[in-house]
């Protein structure tokens, strides 16, 4: 059930996602999971987009994640194997999916 809450889609509250370029691997999961969300650039690693699909390519840049995707981007961030992607509570910047959730 996309989007549902699920014991990997944690209920309340929006979440957000940033992409560690100093550990991507340029594997192309994360696209293939979610490409609303994902994209690669020219230097063949992924960054993430906002709700108009701006590539954001400030290091560090965070975007919502549509509802819709929550179990796709957290799935992810699960099965990155440069364990780059962070998924984020917005309300208290927990991590709920990456490599510093707990």
């Amino acid at each position: 059930m996309p989007g549902g809450d699920t014991p990997d889609a944690p209920a309340g509250g929006e979440l957000q996602v940033w992409v560690d370029q100093d550990l991507c691997t340029g594997d192309g999961l994360c696209v293939q999971y979610a490409r609303d969300v994902f994209e690669f650039d020219i230097d063949g690693l992924a960054y993430v987009k906002d709700g108009s699909g701006e590539l954001q390519i400030a290091a560090g840049s965070r975007v919502d994640v549509p509802d819709h995707l929550r179990l796709d981007v957290i799935d992810a961030a699960k099965d990155c194997p440069g364990e780059c992607i962070h998924v984020l509570r917005s309300a208290d910047q927990t991590e709920v999916a990456g490599p510093d959730a707990g």
